[in-house]
């Protein structure tokens, strides 16, 4: 295989996790504030999102049974947003155009939450499963953006187990050879802790310095990179959308998975352990038409889930499409991540 130039898209970074209680609307504020500051957006926007996430707390507060927010700085390219994550256990909203309706309120409030953060922020968007619960997403960059979309578009989400400060599972994604076409990994560093995390932070450095576009290859370097480590559960995706398929090379419990309206295809990950004993690598694959999505997880998350439990889902960005399955599947047993790839439709 030649080797080719590539291009870091995202990678996992620090994720601010707050857990619903009295506290969490000025906690969020106050984290997203320095998050934007640190980040250099204008005071203009910093209000807004100040705004934005008091409004998705609140309602947590209000109407959720249970739920979390996760504030983060996101890096797409070469550009930076601060983007604020809601999730909840439910009840979710039975009426979702009502709910977003200015003046709409259970509780006697104003009801202007869910409009004014789609109003205010740069990306927004929320999913919700009635019954069992809800993602609200606000996103706000840093500078303008003059890029059309593609058709790929690639994004995850990692929390550490609870009580440890640093995640043992990381996902990154960077262009590949061929048009519009990327590469995903996700790695799961052998346990938990500084150790899993210090695996996870060489499987991520090995994968995007990486020059090769072949999953198979990537995952032999990736191997060779954690020697000196406890090790990894490693998968590798090729995804190309102009060829409408996804290539998979893995090791270790990583669950891997095409999602669409019509239902799942599994790419299995052979049994071993990136660093410590590597199978020969073999490549798997599966189609990847326009609406699905490719979604690759740790057993940090259940893989008793379907796509058929998610409808709409999959017409949603990426990071709404990892946080929606992250809260529906997550255990609080172990780290736990994911990263999506999701097709667009024409």
């Amino acid at each position: 295989m030649e080797p080719v130039n590539s291009t870091l898209v995202a990678e996992a970074g620090d994720v601010h996790w707050l857990r619903a209680d009295v506290a969490l609307a000025a906690a969020a504020r106050r984290q997203a504030g320095q998050l934007a500051r640190a980040l250099g957006l204008a005071n203009t926007q910093v209000a807004n999102l100040e705004l934005c996430v008091t409004e998705m707390a609140t309602n947590l507060l209000k109407y959720a049974h249970d739920g979390s927010m996760a504030l983060r700085i996101v890096r797409v390219r070469d550009r930076a947003a601060v983007e604020c994550l809601s999730l909840d256990s439910g009840p979710g909203i039975s009426n979702l155009p009502l709910a977003l309706r200015d003046g709409t309120s259970a509780s006697g409030s104003l009801g202007l939450g869910l409009g004014t953060i789609a109003r205010m922020a740069d990306v927004s968007g929320i999913h919700s499963l009635p019954g069992r619960g809800t993602v609200v997403q606000a996103r706000f960059w840093a500078g303008p953006d003059g890029r059309e979309p593609g058709p790929l578009d690639a994004g995850g989400l990692t929390r550490p187990l609870g009580g440890e400060q640093t995640c043992g599972d990381t996902w990154a994604v960077r262009t590949a050879e061929g048009p519009d076409a990327m590469l995903l990994m996700m790695c799961d560093g052998l346990g938990h802790g500084p150790l899993a995390a210090q695996a996870s932070d060489r499987a991520r450095s090995a994968f995007r310095g990486s020059r090769r576009s072949d999953p198979a290859g990537i995952l032999q370097e990736v191997h060779s990179a954690l020697r000196s480590t406890r090790g990894a559960a490693v998968a590798i995706a090729l995804v190309e959308p102009a060829a409408q398929r996804v290539q998979l090379s893995g090791a270790g419990n990583i669950a891997a998975l095409v999602g669409s309206p019509d239902g799942r295809t599994g790419l299995p990950s052979l049994p071993g352990i990136a660093g410590v004993q590597l199978p020969r690598p073999r490549t798997f694959e599966a189609a990847l038409p326009p609406g699905a999505a490719l979604i690759m997880h740790s057993d940090g998350l259940s893989d008793r889930w379907k796509p058929a439990d998610f409808p709409g889902l999959f017409a949603h960005d990426s990071s709404i499409v990892a946080a929606q399955i992250f809260s529906q599947a997550a255990v609080r047993r172990d780290d736990a991540g994911i990263v999506v790839a999701v097709h667009r439709r024409p």
